[in-house]
């Protein structure tokens, strides 16, 4: 098995950083990319919360830096199992291309002690996330899928 401590996701996204930022800290924009949760980040807190309301997570917000970087820690308590499991970190950086595109690099880390929280993110996990992301951002179109 491949070590999965720390993985990275870089995206290409047709839109402002300032489209992104308000895509990735807005309740009302991540519920239709991010499997239907409420993901709030504000300069001090990170909540995000399921389609009928249930803790998913939160935790303290590390960085706050609209519209290029933010850092959070990530706790998945969408499943027992996975909630047991120390906390870890996500973090987004936005970059401005200069050509109207920013590319978005997302890494998430401090999994070591979290093998299935780290499990369940990889790959498919955050790559749903992030096609959502851009379908929405690039089209307007909703992507909501199901933890």
């Amino acid at each position: 098995m491949s070590d999965l401590s720390t993985q990275l996701y870089q995206v290409l996204l047709r839109a402002t950083p300032e489209q992104v930022w308000e895509a990735i800290t807005s309740p009302d924009r991540t519920r239709l990319y991010f499997h239907g949760a409420h993901v709030e980040n504000t300069a001090e807190w990170h909540t995000s919360r399921g389609p009928d309301g249930a803790d998913w997570g939160d935790g303290p917000v590390l960085e706050f830096d609209p519209p290029r970087r933010l850092v959070h820690e990530w706790r998945s308590a969408y499943d027992p199992e996975l909630a047991k499991e120390p906390p870890s970190r996500v973090t987004w950086e936005i970059e401005d291309t200069g050509d109207g595109s920013c590319r978005l690099t997302v890494v998430h880390d401090r999994l070591d002690d979290s093998p299935r929280t780290a499990r369940s993110v990889s790959g498919p996990g955050w790559g749903t996330v992030l096609d959502g992301l851009k379908t929405l951002l690039e089209t307007g179109a909703p992507s909501v899928s199901a933890p």
